[in-house]
């Protein structure tokens, strides 16, 4: 089920976002939202220091999503079709019904709005309501406590830290913390979703 599936590119919608396939078209856009420093501080590489570095980025996406390794999506806010941010479906394991969500970030006006909420909601539907996954992981930098903190709060499971797990940018040695969402935990993590996007 889950590799029949995954060879539809799907459109997810919510009231504050929709999740669209990354498209050539969502790029220039999103090098607008992603202008700010604070979108890469601590993302594995450097994506704004010039516009053509960005579309490298962009297009090794695009790539990745069209061998069917990643599936990259753009965050469209829903008021005005604007794009504000990304985020995808990383590490595909079909033959273990898992998955993990990562490149994530949006751009700061968007933080507290609800669109990292209602992003994380519709990836997570999807993946264990149509994907039919039993696990769903997330990593980030160890130092990274406000995406440490969003984690926490989906609630996903900490899982611990791979120590000195990868380099990244400018030769920096990064450990990574782990979380993790499973089938079981879904009905309590979609409700806490829900409920904090309806105050949002």
């Amino acid at each position: 089920m889950f590799e029949s599936l995954f060879t539809s590119p799907p459109t997810l919608s919510g009231r504050v976002v929709r999740l669209e396939p990354l498209a050539p078209a969502h790029e220039e856009p999103l090098w607008q939202a992603a202008s700010d420093e604070r979108v890469w501080r601590w993302m594995p590489v450097n994506g704004i220091e010039s516009r053509e570095r960005f579309a490298e980025l962009v297009t090794d996406a695009l790539d990745r999503t069209a061998h069917r390794q990643e599936f990259a999506f753009a965050t469209v806010r829903q008021e005005d079709g604007r794009p504000v941010g990304s985020s995808r479906y990383l590490t595909l394991r079909p033959e273990h019904r898992g998955l993990e969500i990562g490149w994530t970030w949006l751009e700061p006006s968007e933080w507290g709005s609800g669109a990292n909420v209602e992003a994380k909601l519709l990836m997570l539907e999807h993946a264990f309501e149509q994907l039919g996954c039993m696990r769903v992981e997330f990593k980030t930098d160890a130092r990274n406590e406000r995406s440490r903190a969003a984690l926490a709060a989906l609630p996903a499971q900490f899982e611990g830290i791979f120590r000195r797990h990868m380099l990244v940018q400018g030769g920096d040695v990064r450990s990574s913390a782990y979380y993790a969402v499973t089938d079981e935990d879904w009905p309590a993590v979609r409700g806490a979703l829900r409920a904090r996007l309806d105050r949002a």
